[in-house]
């Protein structure tokens, strides 16, 4: 018999009821981040992706509404939500949602937008507002069925500033800026 601790396998086809809840860790933050990156294209909308510093931001946040889902030690899915959006401190805002595609279609998004939305209610939230890239039509029948209903359209306008034909065709950006919500951002440079 070995000394060494047995590992958890995890089992992708388990029903998301049997996985974990439990708070957004420092012990998540990477596959955090591994997770969002991999599950969102941040070329088709720059603030679709984040940099360490935007989510363990999250960490220090008084009212938790930052959550994972695990199956055993591997983090099957997040979302990050704050109080707060943009100027209103009675709205919550459901800022950053994935799930793992071994993990998707068995409820666990909903599960994690029902439970962000729970404790930003108990912690004095109105309303929880999110963003969904217009193309992203998975996530905006996720939303639309746990009870969000579209209420604004914002079109993100981009002009490119050089003539580079790399600039051109995918809109590079600088791959080592941090990457944060654009709204939240502007929020801060109003504040």
């Amino acid at each position: 018999m070995s000394d060494a601790p047995t590992e958890h396998t995890a089992d992708p086809a388990a029903p998301a009821a049997e996985l974990t809840l439990s708070p957004l860790g420092i012990e998540h933050l990477a596959a955090v981040l591994d997770l969002g990156h991999r599950v969102y294209d941040t070329d088709a909308m720059p603030y679709t992706g984040w940099s360490l510093s935007a989510v363990a931001g999250h960490l220090d946040a008084p009212d938790p509404a930052c959550l994972v889902l695990l199956d055993g030690d591997r983090v099957a899915g997040f979302v990050l939500g704050s109080l707060s959006f943009e100027q209103r401190a009675d709205w919550g805002y459901l800022e950053w949602i994935a799930v793992d595609p071994a993990y998707q279609g068995r409820g666990a998004a909903s599960r994690l937008v029902k439970e962000c939305c729970a404790r930003l209610a108990a912690a004095g939230a109105v309303c929880v507002v999110t963003d969904v890239e217009r193309r992203n039509t998975a996530s905006a029948e996720l939303m639309r069925r746990n009870g969000f209903a579209e209420e604004a359209a914002v079109s993100l306008f981009v002009r490119p500033l050089t003539d580079a034909p790399a600039a051109q065709a995918g809109r590079a950006r600088d791959t080592s800026a941090p990457r944060r919500h654009l709204t939240r951002a502007a929020a801060e440079r109003i504040r």
